[in-house]
């Protein structure tokens, strides 16, 4: 059964950083581009960012560019997010989605995926 689990949320200070993962099962994360949303309270599902097969191509919303990193390790089977000089305004439930991908450069934050997670609760608070 393949199954994301996403960990690393927690509470922290604005201006503080986290790094979140995303560990597959069940099958490997070679020929998937990993997709990171996020969902806020009273607001849609916003995509964070995508990184491709290969970890070569990196997109990002406008609002977390030049502070948020994606990163992958294939042979650990693991996707990382990491989130520096957060904001209250980065608060929000995260999740990691993995899609099929045919080619190695194409990497769209958001539209849809194959396998989701479930999500781990990043708070940025005071």
């Amino acid at each position: 059964q393949p199954q994301l689990v996403e960990s690393g949320g927690g509470l922290v200070q604005p201006g503080g950083s986290l790094r979140l993962s995303c560990a597959a099962s069940g099958f490997t994360l070679d020929n998937y581009r990993i997709k990171w949303f996020r969902l806020a309270p009273g607001k849609e599902r916003e995509g964070v960012s995508c990184i491709s097969r290969s970890g070569s191509v990196t997109n990002y919303a406008d609002s977390v560019k030049g502070r948020f990193t994606a990163s992958r390790d294939n042979a650990e089977n693991t996707v990382y997010l990491q989130m520096n000089s957060l904001r209250p305004e980065d608060t929000g439930v995260y999740y990691c989605a993995a899609q099929v991908a045919q080619s190695s450069g194409y990497c769209p934050v958001g539209g849809g995926s194959d396998y989701w997670g479930k999500g781990t609760l990043v708070t940025v608070s005071s």
